[in-house]
């Protein structure tokens, strides 16, 4: 008798436990479940682009324009978003400067602004897009693929991303973004 008692307090104890808990799905609470993506608070620069500090880098063969990237710009969010201010100069000489957001886990980018007459404008009509792999243009890919993600998790340590830009670099230093064309010797 005192053993059957002793089981059903037992079970009456784990059954009180299992109802404590409760269903994760329905509390919110499953571990598995996709994560909901919440971007922070972006503030426009402050200043244009700083021509000391601009760092160029490879896209493609195809492209006619030239790219560059303000290292002081970049920040790396806690939301996943890292942020930067990229230069593009087209084969005039002419250029423009836009503010824009790389998320690695979804690969995608957007443009929070552009720069016009000194002063930066926000885009209202900003959203998330897919970055384009196969275009000429295709600077985002270059940079999520050779500095600011590693696969689709996005690089924590700006000195690590500042490395991987340098187009002078070699071996693990050596920025990847795009395939740089060489000669039959190897050489650039």
């Amino acid at each position: 008798m005192q053993r059957i008692s002793q089981l059903l307090v037992c079970i009456c104890f784990a059954s009180l436990l299992l109802a404590c808990a409760g269903d994760p799905i329905e509390s919110g609470l499953d571990p598995f479940a996709p994560m909901v993506f919440k971007e922070g608070i972006t503030k426009m620069p402050a200043n244009p682009p700083n021509a000391s500090t601009l760092l160029p880098f490879y896209v493609s063969q195809q492209t006619i324009f030239k790219f560059a990237v303000d290292t002081d710009s970049i920040s790396i969010g806690a939301d996943g978003v890292t942020r930067y201010i990229v230069v593009m100069t087209n084969p005039s000489g002419g250029q423009q400067a836009q503010y824009e957001g790389i998320r690695c886990d979804s690969f995608q980018w957007r443009l929070y602004g552009t720069l016009e007459n000194g002063s930066w404008r926000e885009n209202p009509l900003s959203s998330w897009r897919p970055i384009q792999n196969n275009v000429p243009n295709r600077y985002q890919a270059s940079l999520a693929q050779g500095a600011f993600c590693n696969f689709n998790t996005q690089e924590k340590n700006i000195k690590t991303i500042v490395q991987a830009l340098n187009p002078n670099g070699y071996g693990p230093n050596r920025f990847t973004g795009g395939t740089k064309p060489t000669n039959s010797f190897g050489v650039e």
